[in-house]
C-alpha cells in the first residue's frame, strides 16, 4: 500500500527557498503533496528550484514591504488559495557589538523580522477568510542563546519568537497555527564562508548525537507543524539543534 501524503491538496508558500534549509522544505512539502509556491530575491534561482520540484517560482525582495505583500497575495492567487506560509528567508550578519552600524542592524531586521510581519499580513488576509491555516516562522537557536558577534542576527530571531507568539495569539481564533524552528547549526551555504573544519568538529560535540543538522532535518519538523499531525501546536518555538538547546 502507499502511504498517504500528509500535505495532499494543500497549498503553500516558502520563502527563501530558492536553496539551503527553504528549498529542502519547498522539496518535501511537494513531495508529500502540496502545491508549493518559492519566493526568493534570487528569481533565477528560484525559478530553477521550482522547475526541479514542480512548484511556481517568485522573485521578490521581501525587506520591500510592499512587494512582500503583493508577492504573497500573488503567489496565492496562482495557487487557487494559502493554506501553509513558512517564513524562511534571512540573512546572517557578523561582526563585533560595538561596530554594528544602524544601517546594518536595521538590514537585519527588515530581512529576518519585518518581512515575516509583512507576509503574515498578507497570508492572513487569505487564512483568515477560510478559517484556517499553518504559519511556521524559521527563528534560530541563537533566539534563545545570543551569541557574541551575532547581536544583531541574535535580535532578529529572538524578534521572530515573539512575533511568532503574538501570531498565534491573535490568528488562533480563526483556525491559523504559529510556531517558530529554532535550528542549531545547520551546513548551508549560509555561513560556510566563515566556518572552518575545527568549527563544525567543535560544534558537533556539543551535540548529543554527535552532529550537526542536515536541512532536510529542518524540513521534517517544518512538514510535522504544517500537517495534521500539528493541528494542537501553536505559539510554540521548537529547537531543531540535536540536543544542544533544551529548553
Amino acid at each position: 500500500m502507499t502511504a498517504a501524503r500528509r500535505l495532499e491538496g494543500r497549498r503553500a508558500i516558502v520563502t527563501g527557498a530558492a536553496r539551503g534549509i527553504g528549498r529542502a522544505i519547498a522539496e518535501r512539502f511537494a513531495a508529500e503533496g502540496a502545491s508549493v509556491a518559492v519566493l526568493d530575491l534570487d528569481a533565477d534561482a528560484a525559478e530553477a528550484t521550482a522547475a526541479e520540484i514542480g512548484a511556481r517560482a517568485f522573485g521578490v525582495d521581501l525587506a520591500d514591504h510592499d512587494a512582500a505583500r503583493a508577492a504573497v497575495h500573488e503567489a496565492s492567487a496562482a495557487l487557487g488559495g494559502l493554506d501553509v506560509l513558512v517564513n524562511n528567508a534571512g540573512i546572517l550578519r557578523l561582526g563585533p557589538l560595538l561596530e554594528i552600524t544602524p544601517d546594518e542592524w536595521d538590514l537585519v531586521q527588515r530581512v529576518n523580522a519585518r518581512s515575516m510581519l509583512s507576509t503574515t499580513q498578507a497570508a492572513a488576509a487569505v487564512m483568515v477568510p477560510a478559517g484556517s491555516g499553518r504559519i511556521v516562522n524559521l527563528a534560530s537557536m541563537a533566539a534563545k542563546t545570543g551569541g557574541a558577534n551575532e547581536a544583531a542576527y541574535a535580535a532578529s530571531k529572538a524578534a521572530v519568537v515573539a512575533l511568532t507568539r503574538a501570531t498565534a495569539l491573535e490568528l488562533g481564533p480563526h483556525g491559523i497555527t504559529a510556531n517558530a524552528l529554532c535550528p542549531g547549526y545547520i551546513l548551508t551555504d549560509m555561513g560556510a564562508a566563515t566556518r572552518t573544519d575545527d568549527d563544525v568538529a567543535r560544534w558537533s560535540a556539543r551535540s548529543p548525537l554527535g552532529r550537526l543538522g542536515d536541512p532536510a532535518d529542518v524540513a521534517g519538523a517544518a512538514l510535522f507543524l504544517a500537517s495534521d499531525d500539528g493541528a494542537y501546536l501553536t505559539g510554540q518555538a521548537l529547537n531543531v539543534t540535536g540536543g544542544m538547546i533544551m529548553h
